[in-house]
């Protein structure tokens, strides 16, 4: 739709709605490209992020492979941002296969990670981000400036990205 026409029905709708044109804000969801897995697994190979399956496996209907069959480009981008940002080893441990919990924002819609836990990711999540309220499962929370959220689950993180960080 053509900006003037997009100005014209915003503001009838606000008349409408008894609104003041002006004060009624328009936001268009930005677009989410998915990546199949070999060209998540490319990108993270080029940045030295690692990943492992604990059933050896990437098939994305099997709850103990690892797949990021369908895995946001944003996610994957914030990930390889983690590792540049932090200097630490990065090791991906789930992604969008089947037996996470559910959600707009999951797994399997391509919006999380699980990071292996390790001193170095730790320290750099603690000391970087802001400690937010804890999970409704009890999982402590820190938030970047981004918005991206990072749950301690306690043997790996439980990363939901809503943007690059920053990439």
């Amino acid at each position: 739709m053509k900006t003037s026409v997009r100005r014209v029905l915003v503001t009838a709708v606000a008349l409408v709605a008894g609104l003041t044109p002006g004060v009624v804000a328009v936001q268009q969801a930005a677009a989410v490209t998915k990546l199949t897995h070999s060209q998540a697994t490319s990108r993270f190979s080029a940045a030295g992020v690692t990943w492992s399956s604990s059933g050896g496996c990437s098939s994305r209907t099997n709850p103990t492979c690892t797949s990021f069959d369908q895995i946001n480009l944003a996610t994957v981008q914030g990930t390889i941002t983690l590792k540049q940002a932090s200097g630490c080893a990065v090791r991906v441990t789930g992604g969008t296969e089947v037996g996470h919990a559910g959600g707009t924002y999951s797994h399997y819609n391509g919006y999380k990670v699980d990071v292996a836990v390790s001193g170095c990711v730790d320290g750099y999540v603690k000391g970087t981000f802001t400690r937010i309220a804890n999970r409704g499962d009890g999982a402590p929370q820190w938030q970047s400036g981004a918005g991206n959220v990072y749950a301690n689950e306690g043997n790996h993180w439980d990363i939901t990205y809503h943007n690059c960080g920053g990439c």
